[in-house]
């Protein structure tokens, strides 16, 4: 579907304005320069690595939030599940947004919100009053993580965007790592307790804010729009109530039941209206027309798969450590560091490649290829694994997630006219939070029926009955100090093989994403930014009809 003309339009700080240093006279004009550029990111990447601190600062701090909070197993599931769930349906929305309003506002509201809720969640009375923070947090969340992505793609040409997109990956990076290890020191320390795990967020969000007001300056283009509710309603219901299923299933029902097939059916019904009404709305929330490109199709079903891999990786790795090998929830951050590490390098270093050489496909397959890799070793996990072969495998899985994820999105927004750069973007974004979402609640359930398999073994072999694996279950970790200490081992053995399958089985997905992304075409990085190709009136690109 054409983007509309707009009616009137107006462009503010159409020439950014310049540092003292000198021009490069080869650069576009009203291209940025590299200083103005970092400047420029140093917000974004604040409040990028703020927004997704809140997604693992609570991991180390969750028994003890739901032991002041009096919480159950259904309250540790949805404060996860709450923020995922909003982050996931809001995102398209804030893409959109990002094509019709002033990109940098919004980043600013999205932060606003971010910082309201975190407050909130910080005086919560109890577990409902902090799962409707959170879901309010996941808003603010989707709109940074989207957004920094959209603003980028404004300020920087694709074929420099890979230089600097490593500094987005190194932030996820450095939130993923020390989110945990934050978390556990706060709730270890006596006169701070729990609740800092939300206002600390709140300085921060703060400071990117005021960063963002002095450094980022990028044309607004006002237009005379009519939003479409209905079709944003629609999406967003339609992913909420398949994520809602995934979360619950096989814990307030089972996985074959009515509740699945009402539910499951119900997605797909208002999936299919959010079509058509998308399909007849002047401005959509997801153009249609972006699935008639081979690129972005591609690009999403690799997304989707990545997702997996991602969330399934950083979450089960915690769980292993901790479980099966008995470390404390601050050390099984540590261990976890030499993914992190793969992934922050391949992030920077691949994304100056690509800036080099102008290619991205060939990296794009490697990376899946390492992804793959990464997750066929870490699937071979047991008890007992070499600390070293561990090693090798979590490299390999974070030089693929570093390499895949943010370039997917430089792939897409190569391919796609300008005025719909926002919605491809957050499309990206979407497809692999959602597979994400979906992936670790359906690889949790796989867990649970593997380690309850494996623990039964267990103690059919040492003679022992099943009450003695009495505090074993449940959504949350357990605590296996409540396990006799003569079938502890037997628990701590089915963690360690139940969570390698897990592994093994993310191994595919990772293939089918080197597959997908082996299968785009490869078409020469634009040398224009957003900004510039507006200005020069060449809105799209040569387009890719799948």
């Amino acid at each position: 579907m054409a983007t509309p003309t707009p009616t009137r339009t107006r462009a503010r700080h159409a020439a950014p304005k310049r540092s003292a240093a000198a021009p490069d006279p080869a650069a576009p004009a009203g291209s940025m320069s590299h200083r103005e550029i970092m400047e420029a990111l140093s917000g974004l990447i604040l409040g990028l690595f703020t927004a997704m601190l809140s997604s693992t600062i609570v991991t180390n701090a969750l028994p003890r939030i739901l032991s002041d909070l009096h919480g159950g197993e259904s309250a540790y599931t949805w404060i996860i599940a709450g923020a995922l769930l909003s982050i996931t349906a809001t995102t398209p929305l804030w893409g959109k947004l990002a094509d019709l309003f002033s990109k940098k506002l919004l980043v600013q509201i999205s932060l606003v919100i971010y910082i309201v809720a975190s407050a909130l969640a910080g005086l919560s009375q109890n577990t409902s009053e902090l799962i409707a923070c959170r879901v309010v947090q996941g808003v603010g969340v989707g709109g940074m993580s989207a957004l920094a992505q959209v603003c980028m793609a404004a300020m920087i040409s694709p074929r420099q965007r890979g230089r600097y997109s490593g500094y987005l990956g190194m932030a996820f990076a450095l939130a993923t790592v020390s989110g945990p290890l934050i978390g556990g020191t706060i709730v270890d320390t006596s006169w701070l307790g729990w609740r800092w795990c939300f206002y600390i967020c709140v300085p921060l969000a703060l400071i990117a804010i005021v960063i963002l007001q002095k450094t980022l300056h990028l044309p607004t283009v006002r237009r005379q729009v009519k939003i479409d509710y209905l079709g944003a309603t629609l999406i967003a219901a339609a992913v909420s109530l398949l994520l809602v299923w995934v979360t619950i299933a096989g814990q307030s029902f089972a996985w074959e039941s009515w509740q699945t097939v009402a539910m499951v059916l119900g997605s797909l019904l208002l999936g299919l209206l959010a079509v058509r009404v998308e399909q007849r709305a002047e401005n959509p929330v997801i153009p249609v027309s972006l699935f008639r490109h081979r690129t972005v199709v591609l690009a999403l079903v690799a997304s989707v798969m990545v997702g997996v891999g991602m969330y399934g990786t950083t979450t089960f790795l915690s769980q292993f450590f901790q479980l099966s090998r008995d470390e404390s929830p601050t050390m099984a951050g540590v261990a976890t560091i030499p993914m992190v590490v793969g992934l922050a390098l391949a992030s920077t270093f691949v994304g100056r490649l690509i800036t080099r050489t102008g290619k991205w496909k060939v990296y794009l397959v490697f990376g899946g290829a390492s992804l793959t890799v990464g997750l066929a070793l870490l699937g071979v996990l047991r008890r007992d694994t070499p600390y070293g072969l561990i090693t090798v495998g979590m490299v390999l899985t974070g030089v693929g997630i570093g390499t895949v994820m943010q370039n997917l999105v430089l792939a897409v927004q190569n391919s796609v006219p300008v005025a719909a750069l926002g919605s491809a973007s957050s499309l990206v974004t979407f497809f692999r939070t959602m597979g994400g979402a979906i992936g670790v609640s359906a690889l949790g359930a796989l867990l649970t029926h593997q380690v309850t398999h494996y623990v039964g073994q267990g103690l059919v072999a040492a003679h022992q009955p099943a009450s003695a694996a009495a505090g074993l279950g449940g959504s949350s970790i357990p605590d296996l100090s409540l396990i006799p200490a003569q079938v502890r081992p037997l628990v701590e053995s089915a963690f360690g093989h139940g969570i390698g399958e897990v592994f093994l089985v993310c191994a595919p997905f990772a293939a089918i994403a080197m597959l997908s992304v082996w299968l785009i075409r490869e078409t020469p990085l634009s040398e224009r930014s957003g900004v510039e190709r507006v200005a020069a009136g060449q809105p799209e690109l040569e387009r890719q009809a799948a």
